[in-house]
This record gives C-alpha cells, structure tokens and sequence, in this order.
C-alpha cells in the first residue's frame, strides 16, 4: 500500500516538521512532542491532543481563536502524559489551562496525570471530557461514548471565549455545556489503512457500510446494506435525533481540594423549533462533492424536523487518515454559541 512517508517510525515527527515549516507561528517542541503558538497574555490557555491521523484535529487548529498547544502521539495511539504536561507548562500564562479531552480510555488516564502533575506545580488547570459520539456505548479504547468531531466545535467555541476574556472555570462550563448539546454519528463506506500495518483495518463488501463506526475503524452499531446516499443519511438523522436519556459520571478536577470530584451529567434533549450548527465530516478520503450531497439530504432531514440550520461547515474536520466515509454532528446552539462560532479564528485548517 502506497503512502506519501518515509520510514513508519518517522511518520508523526517528520509531519509535525512539515507543519510548523508551514506555519511560521507555530512552535514545535520535540522531545517530547507538542505544538504550540504564543498566545495574547492574559488568557485562558487551551491544550488538546490525541492520536495521529485525525487531522486537521489537533495540531491543525492552533492558533488565534482556538487551541493554544497540541500534544500528538503516535498514529491512533495517545500522547503521554509528560507531553501534556510540558505543553501545559510551556502555554501557561498565568490564567490557567483547560484540557479538552476525548474519551478514550489511554488519553483520559494520561490528561489526568498531567492535571495531577500541573496542579503540583502551582498552576491553576481543569479539564474537559469530549463524548459526543452517540453511536454506541462502551466500544473499543472508551467507556461510556466516544469523542469524535464535535471536539471541533467545543475547541472553537471555547477558544473564542477564551479570546474574548473568559476566566478557567468559565470556559469550563461552556465546555461541558457545548458537549452536552452535541451529538455526532459516523459512517464507514471503507476502511483506513494505518502505515504501520499497511493493509486496511477491516474489510467492507461492496454493498456494506460500518453504520456507527468511530474514527480508529472502531465497529458501530452494525454493519448494513449501502442502497444510496439518502437513504443513509435519513439513518444517521434518526439516531442523531433520538432523545432516549443519557447519563454518566465525570470526574472533575477540584482546584480548591486538589482531588477529582464524581458529578452525574446528562445529555440536553434535541427539540424542533431550535437553532442548529451542524457539521458534515469528510473521514480523510471521502471527496467533497460527496460531502455536500450528504448535506443536501441533512438539510432536508432538519427541515422536516424543525431543527433550524443557522450555521453549518462541510469539509474534513476529523479524520480517521484515508477512511471513506462522512461523520454528521448536531450543536443545539443558543445565542452565546452563535456568536462564539462567528468570532474570528487563524488556524493552519480554519481561517474564518
């Protein structure tokens, strides 16, 4: 299998070197590995990271309006927690530093440590877990639902808050409250090939498609016959619009106590005759004009059902390296939101 690299063991690093060659901005530090650019003085700082192979997310979207630094790991593998941490040391401005987490088991226990480690230090730190996928529950690499992209939501969201002022516990909030208004939901038409393994990671029939899948080939609710476009999306619609109650139990770091409190947090119910940001994701190897044959028929979907599109984005976002296949994610957005969304934002992926 053909792929534009060198050597596997050089595939992060000599991409990071291309990034920040690219971006003059940017700052890379690489051992150990993160990315960061200098921030205005006085703001919250925003840190994200995760596994290669998603990108644009997360290195792609550093910068004014956005995330302050990155931490990659390896491809579909976390980042380590001395990474989190000398990024969360290196961003730091006095203000404090959010990190904004997807649920996944290896990068929760390793954010965790470096929230542990940074709080040590004197440093005023929190963090945000990102669990908007609702396709299944307790999949592979997670508990309870996974993160996928409407991390890019709650990252540019709370980057313009931060822009904007807003104190640590603040961007907190918002945070979880972006989170709890969002839900996402995936499909797969092929599967990704990771370069070390140099094969895809599952095999579809012609006639299938991985209904639910996540963003690391994870499998979905099921695998189902592929008809057409319409017929899929009006599939994803109906399990993105289900309001069936979802709770579950996030840790929260106390900066009072030093410790993680347990808090029960539920999902926020979809409802007609609402403002929606909705997001159509390319998987890597999707083309665009496919993208926007997805829209036509979500747009459609959402008229039908009183959901109100007043902001939307279609491109890829989120990415699971060469995977074909398309992500929809929903935001019950409210007037804070909007005007959040519509702030100015300079990332190497986002420029609007």
């Amino acid at each position: 299998m053909k792929k534009l690299i060198n050597q596997v063991d050089d595939v992060v690093l000599q991409q990071m070197e291309g990034l920040a060659l690219s971006r003059p901005e940017l700052k890379a530090n690489y051992e150990p590995r993160y990315m960061w650019h200098e921030e205005t003085p006085g703001q919250v700082a925003l840190v994200s990271g995760g596994g290669c192979g998603h990108e644009p997310l997360h290195a792609g979207f550093i910068g004014k309006g956005m995330l302050t630094g990155a931490c990659p790991g390896e491809v579909f593998t976390s980042p380590t927690p001395d990474q989190m941490y000398e990024c969360g040391n290196q961003v730091n401005t006095g203000e404090g530093v959010l990190f904004i987490i997807k649920n996944y088991t290896g990068d929760v226990l390793n954010f965790e440590t470096a929230v542990e480690l940074l709080h040590t230090d004197g440093i005023s730190v929190g963090s945000v877990l990102v669990d908007d996928d609702v396709a299944v529950k307790d999949s592979l690499y997670t508990a309870g639902r996974r993160g996928v992209a409407g991390t890019v939501l709650v990252e540019k969201l709370v980057g313009a808050a931060a822009s904007k002022g807003y104190t640590l516990a603040q961007c907190e909030a918002l945070a979880r409250r972006v989170n709890n208004q969002c839900r996402s939901f995936g499909v797969a038409l092929n599967a990704c090939v990771v370069p070390a393994a140099g094969k895809p990671s599952f095999i579809l029939e012609d006639n299938e498609v991985e209904f639910g899948v996540g963003i690391h080939g994870e499998p979905g609710i099921k695998r189902m016959q592929y008809t057409d476009v319409d017929t899929l999306v009006d599939d994803m619609f109906a399990e993105l619009a289900e309001n069936a109650p979802y709770q579950r139990t996030l840790r929260i770091w106390n900066r009072e106590e030093g410790e993680w409190d347990e808090v029960v947090s539920s999902i926020e119910p979809f409802s007609a005759d609402h403002d929606y940001i909705v997001m159509v994701n390319g998987m890597g190897g999707t083309p665009i004009s496919e993208l926007y044959g997805v829209y036509r028929r979500l747009a459609h979907n959402c008229e039908q059902a009183g959901f109100r599109i007043v902001r939307n984005r279609v491109g890829n976002f989120c990415t699971s390296l060469d995977m074909e296949g398309v992500s929809i994610t929903l935001l019950k957005a409210d007037k804070e939101m909007l005007e959040l969304f519509d702030a100015p934002v300079d990332t190497a992926a986002i420029n609007w």
